[in-house]
């Protein structure tokens, strides 16, 4: 029986998620909070070591300090079988410059291959949630005999010109036969013509092909040095390149449900409307299944604790997550996500929002359809996401669909 191949993880953590702003002012876009106790790193990581990888590393450069703190503090593997997740910083080992791109960071961290001399590379990004079983794809990737597998998802043809959409070769329905960035009058699927399958981001290659590649790619000085843009077209071009459909990814635990579910949560409304995925009875995404536990740091805090406030007002709580050591006083929550440690006091209203760490809500303070970073205060009687015009003169983000967006540390003022 022939010995399994060797795989390696690499998950590209670098990017600056501007679109993300102010909430990456302080931190890289993967260490931003999500559902409550969660980093979305945790997502891309989970997801590797459920399927069984045992090595890897997450290239990070851009205010990386948070990002680093809880991966060292959080993804502790046992060494006795050499496992591990290790944060690497850029190096600069091929000069005094930084990643140019998701390909270069690969270029400048190519000694982590040469030491652990995989056979097969997974590359992933650490901004998305979703479950994803990647030794189904593994097994997908080997079996096509492709250098290179790019997984894709189904979305609706409407909105192609959104996303990287993968043509494929009608022959086999497998083989990428090009590449396209956001078509206006692209061609469906030939078994739902009304969907296109679009780059979800994550690949798999052949350790030696990716080492060619990333190195070409380097001595071309037109290239983006893009893991989608130029690396994926290099295997297209020399028909190096299948697809995995994510349609067929059975993760242990999933419903028709949520079996598809993938967010990229780049921008204020995609992370707030994940957030809302969350809380209904039946989740479009469940945190709760045990069959493929998403993993986090484990919180050293009392439970979270639903209280009268001084007056004997009672507060209640619907269609929301709240976080260990929360105190809510006589408080009225609804359609909400909140973190760890947050005080809310009587009479405080929490609507349709989402709120960071160690936020504390003043008495008759109101909060709707925002979201308030860590250490946020609200005095007595303030308000956020309920005068436009307000938070604006305030400073606020304030996005068109009217979320409002308050950055760490702030104090608000009635």
């Amino acid at each position: 029986m022939p010995a399994a191949p060797k795989v390696f993880g690499i998950i590209l953590a670098g990017g600056e998620g501007k679109r993300l702003m102010p909430l990456t002012e302080d931190r890289a876009k993967p260490a931003v909070p999500f559902g409550g106790q969660y980093r979305l790193i945790d997502f891309a990581i989970s997801n590797l070591i459920n399927s069984g990888l045992r090595q890897i590393v997450v290239l990070t450069q851009y205010k990386s300090h948070s990002l680093d703190r809880h991966i060292s503090q959080t993804w502790r593997m046992s060494a006795l079988l050499n496992s591990y997740v290790a944060s690497v910083p850029a190096q600069q080992r091929l000069g005094k410059r930084w990643f140019s791109g998701s390909a270069d960071a690969i270029l400048q961290s190519l000694n982590l291959i040469y030491d652990e001399k995989p056979d097969i590379v997974v590359v992933i990004g650490a901004d998305h949630v979703y479950r994803m079983d990647f030794e189904q794809m593994l097994d997908a990737h080997i079996a096509s005999g492709a250098k290179a597998t790019v997984a894709g998802i189904r979305q609706p043809i409407s909105l192609a010109n959104q996303f990287g959409v993968i043509d494929l070769d009608p022959t086999d329905n497998v083989t990428i036969r090009d590449f396209l960035e956001k078509p206006q009058n692209p061609t469906g699927l030939s078994d739902a013509p009304h969907e296109v399958l679009a780059s979800m981001g994550n690949y798999i290659f052949d350790a030696d092909a990716l080492i060619a590649a990333v190195e070409t790619d380097g001595e071309l000085p037109g290239s983006n040095h893009d893991m989608g843009g130029d690396i994926v077209p290099y295997f297209v071009n020399r028909g190096e390149a299948a697809v995995y459909d994510f349609k067929r990814n059975d993760v242990p635990g999933s419903t028709d449900r949520d079996r598809d579910y993938w967010r990229d949560v780049g921008t204020i409304d995609s992370f707030f409307d994940a957030h809302m995925d969350l809380i209904s009875t039946l989740p479009i995404f469940n945190l709760y299944s045990m069959d493929w536990p998403i993993h986090s740091q484990a919180i050293n805090s009392p439970p979270a604790k639903f209280v009268r406030d001084g007056v004997g007002r009672m507060g209640n709580a619907i269609d929301s997550i709240v976080s260990l050591g929360s105190v809510l006083s006589g408080t009225h929550l609804e359609r909400s996500v909140v973190g760890p440690w947050t005080l809310s006091a009587g009479g405080s209203t929490i609507t349709d929002s989402v709120l960071f760490d160690h936020v504390d809500v003043g008495a008759g303070a109101r909060v709707h359809r925002a979201i308030l970073d860590k250490n946020v205060v609200l005095e007595p009687g303030a308000t956020v996401g309920v005068d436009r015009a307000l938070d604006l003169a305030r400073g606020f983000t304030v996005t068109d669909s009217g979320i409002t967006v308050v950055g760490k540390n702030a104090r608000i003022a009635r």
